[in-house]
């Protein structure tokens, strides 16, 4: 952790506290000793100038809901359909409404009962012989059962077979991709939005000025200086002379040294309340023993070409400074901790209008001339910059979100918006779902070893993707799943017999008329009343094999559900008595481990996600792994992307589909064995951004 040395001045105007810290390399009021591992820097920056997630993204208004949408499908064909939650069927690539198995099904809602797809005779034969019946009832229906199943058998004998179709060793596929164009794009090749915004109207930049991502600037002296001489305070942009001046930097809250006014009294109030602050941090320097200081009121370039530059180099201002002066809110407690750092905010950027009461627009309007005043709405990612080795040039048609993906990809060796991808947030943001300053897992930044790479930003500041494995969640029932058994000649022929069954009664029937061939028929018709019979055990006894692989598969259900439940849906045609689903141990934030020689997970998460009211929680059951996870989201996730490593778990992102926008939004992140990601399919671009409306 970065160690810090202050001390409190008490200015004499004694309308404002200062503390100052001693820095050797300082980004908007925080110091940080260069020793400090690299990493932290980062974060710690990340997490205080960009931090509060609600206040980074962009703002969005509420939109009514309409009662029928459009989307594009796998052809880029327009489809018009009801405007409810959709995904994209892994088995006919057509948008789908989503249907929700649920334990406690609400009625006129996309929720149903708990099905499968288990063929009856299977399920029927493993009822009888999975065990001897434990109550009275139990054994007065069991001759019926066996009944029943030896009908079923004589009219349908192929429904006796092993099922779940051939064994393969993937997930369903993901069919869909990003088919957009982005805002900003990693590879110059890539048509990008911004690029030709900006070729239409140019960021102002002064004379002889240029920038781009792959250069390198470290100022030595700040443009403007603010210097005490001979005659008073005056503003000096000379260098030859600023470098010889020693100065300290000011850092501050707006709103807690002046209100910006609406009126002419409100803006005479300003003015005097500026003077105020500039007068104190004037008395505040030369008590501190300099000359000269460094206040973005007074120093920022009054044009728009000046205030770029000023933005592109301003870490190095701080960083060149001799100290940092913190304004404190004027308090009667002097050992307040309360400082500008932790409340930072973006109390210098107007407030976000009412999107129906701001006039028309037809795009984006630059200002070629501008005042100190002019506000930039990513200037807090812009003061992240001179912590990474390329930087970002200014400008005023980029949200912060869209601003922090093009810092991320003009340094791809620190990834931060990939790493933030796989981190749970404790709150996740409608439209920004990838951004993260924090999770709930408790790892770190630095933790997470991405596996994606972001090719671009929308212009909705949602990530595209790229070198994503995907798979989809199954909500409407459970399938019939295949397994991969120990191969066994006797369990063979024992399926094989029954089928032939109907046969030998056709035998039997053909022959028992003739009166010479009488025998012939008694025998025909005694092999098919010793099959009629047997029916049930050869079929028992085919599929009693041992499990040696499971079909992957990702199922969800809403509700909490028990591994004995899942286990009889999705293993419920074979007399396999080995345990096959198992209780994750740290995969969910609901997961509990034990304590014992064994890393399991312990059953007290069940009854604690069963006794919870909220109606949000889900049960995921990956037939693979054999793990069955309960989580929080909501709405259901359909699509589930690998996306990286921590802890020497994966980390995998569980998605809902926005068909409309032709993304999708993040629910929720399970920590799931990285061995699983082997069996998902890679998709093509994936853009992670906004939630459906």
């Amino acid at each position: 952790m970065p160690s810090f040395r202050a001390s409190r001045l008490i200015d004499p105007c004694k309308n404002l506290n200062w503390i100052l810290i001693g820095t050797s390399a300082f980004i908007d009021g925080i110091a940080i000793r260069v020793r400090v591992v690299r990493e932290n820097i980062l974060v710690r920056l990340l997490i205080t100038l960009v931090g509060q997630g609600s206040m980074l993204l962009p703002f969005a208004s509420p939109r009514p809901e309409e009662r029928r949408t459009t989307c594009r499908d796998l052809s880029l064909e327009w489809q018009t359909h009801k405007d409810n939650q959709r995904y994209l069927n892994p088995e006919t690539g057509i948008c789908t409404r989503l249907r929700v198995q649920a334990m406690h099904p609400v009625p006129n809602t996309n929720q149903v009962k708990i099905s499968d797809s288990v063929r009856r005779v299977p399920k029927l034969t493993v009822s009888l012989f999975r065990g001897p019946p434990s109550t009275i009832a139990q054994i007065l229906l069991w001759p019926l059962k066996f009944i029943l199943c030896s009908i079923y058998l004589l009219f349908w004998p192929l429904d006796g077979l092993p099922g779940g179709g051939s064994y393969t060793d993937a997930y369903p596929e993901y069919l869909m991709s990003y088919w957009g164009q982005m805002w900003a794009a990693r590879s110059r090749r890539e048509y990008s939005i911004f690029d030709r915004m900006v070729e239409k109207s140019p960021m102002p930049t002064p004379a002889n000025f240029s920038a781009t991502v792959k250069s390198i600037t470290h100022a030595l002296r700040p443009r403007r200086l603010a210097i005490y001489g001979e005659n008073g305070w005056y503003l000096c942009e000379n260098p030859d002379i600023i470098i010889n001046y020693r100065f300290v930097a000011i850092s501050y809250r707006q709103s807690d040294v002046f209100q910006r006014g609406s009126d002419d009294e409100g803006k005479k109030r300003e003015e005097e309340q500026k003077k105020q602050f500039i007068e104190s941090v004037r008395s505040t320097t030369l008590q501190c023993g300099l000359q000269a200081y460094w206040l973005d009121l007074e120093c920022l370039g009054e044009t728009t070409e000046d205030k770029n530059v000023d933005l592109y180099r301003m870490s190095d201002i701080y960083r060149g400074a001799v100290f940092t002066l913190i304004t404190l809110r004027k308090s009667d407690d002097q050992h307040s901790i309360e400082t500008a750092i932790w409340r930072r905010g973006s109390a210098a950027l107007p407030k976000a209008q009412d999107p129906e009461k701001q006039p028309p627009q037809n795009g984006p309007q630059l200002q070629h001339t501008g005042s100190p005043n002019l506000s930039y709405p990513a200037e807090r990612v812009y003061a992240l910059m001179g912590f990474f080795e390329h930087r970002i040039m200014p400008s005023i048609l980029e949200t912060e979100l869209q601003a922090l993906a093009r810092l991320s990809m003009a340094n791809d060796s620190d990834r931060m918006a990939e790493r933030m991808v796989s981190m749970l947030p404790q709150n996740i943001q409608p439209q920004a779902c990838w951004y993260a300053d924090d999770d709930q897992y408790g790892s770190e930044l630095w933790d997470i070893e991405p596996e994606v790479n972001v090719a671009g930003v929308t212009e909705s500041g949602a990530l595209v993707l790229d070198g994503c494995r995907a798979t989809c969640i199954r909500w409407e029932d459970f399938p019939e799943i295949s397994f991969q058994t120990t191969e066994s000649i006797r369990r063979t022929i024992a399926g094989r017999i029954p089928v032939t069954l109907p046969g030998w009664v056709l035998y039997a029937a053909t022959w028992m008329p003739i009166p010479a061939t009488v025998s012939v028929g008694t025998v025909f018709f005694a092999c098919a009343a010793f099959m009629l019979v047997s029916g049930p055990f050869l079929t028992a006894y085919s599929i009693s094999g041992r499990i040696l692989a499971t079909q992957p598969w990702l199922i969800g259900v809403k509700g909490v559900m028990s591994p004995e439940e899942a286990a009889n849906r999705v293993y419920g045609a074979t007399l396999s008595k080995r345990q096959r689903l198992f209780f994750t141990p740290s995969g969910s934030l609901l997961a509990k481990p034990a304590e014992d020689d064994v890393r399991e997970g312990l059953e007290s998460q069940y009854n604690e996600a069963l006794v919870q009211t909220r109606d949000d929680i889900y049960t995921l059951i990956d037939t693979f792994s054999g793990t069955l996870y309960y989580f929080t989201a909501k709405r259901p996730p359909t699509v589930c992307l690998f996306t990286g490593r921590e802890g020497g778990l994966g980390r995998f992102v569980l998605c809902s589909e926005n068909c409309v926008a032709n993304e999708l939004h993040k629910e929720t992140v399970l920590r799931m064995p990285s061995y699983v990601h082997r069996a998902m399919i890679p998709c093509d671009w994936v853009a992670i951004g906004n939630a459906r409306k």
